[in-house]
């Protein structure tokens, strides 16, 4: 019998400065990893993304202290979908902090791809191919 693997993190919720750039950059950025907009809360000045409503992972919600300074990295199924998250994310106004590639620094099946979002944190998809997953 295999167990579920229970994960580290439920969700996490960024404080963005300016929440329709930030909204445009990640529902861009998102979508070839498979996460869309789930949730929309006008009231909070919030939105939430992930595979499903019942999985809304990321969540942004607007502030004068925007977060600043985080490294997060997304899961992806594939190298293209890395390939696509790095593009797409450049194409929504996301600066280029590492194109597409293999990381053997990391481990020999390590593809990743960075971006800046629009608060400068730094954002990255990532596929450890099917060895790791």
């Amino acid at each position: 019998m295999s167990e579920l693997r229970t994960p580290l993190v439920d969700h996490i919720t960024l404080s963005v400065e300016d929440l329709a750039t930030s909204r445009s950059f990640y529902e861009a950025a998102l979508e070839p990893l498979g996460f869309a907009l789930q949730f929309e809360v006008p009231e909070h000045h919030a939105v939430a993304f992930g595979e499903t409503r019942k999985e809304a992972d990321l969540w942004l919600a607007e502030s004068d202290r925007p977060t600043t300074n985080l490294h997060l990295a997304f899961a992806s199924r594939d190298r293209e979908s890395v390939d696509r998250f790095h593009a797409a994310g450049l194409a929504a106004g996301g600066r280029d902090n590492g194109a597409p590639g293999l990381r053997p620094e990391y481990h020999e099946n390590y593809y990743g791809a960075y971006l800046f979002d629009p608060d400068g944190n730094n954002v990255e998809a990532v596929y450890h191919g099917v060895s790791r997953r």
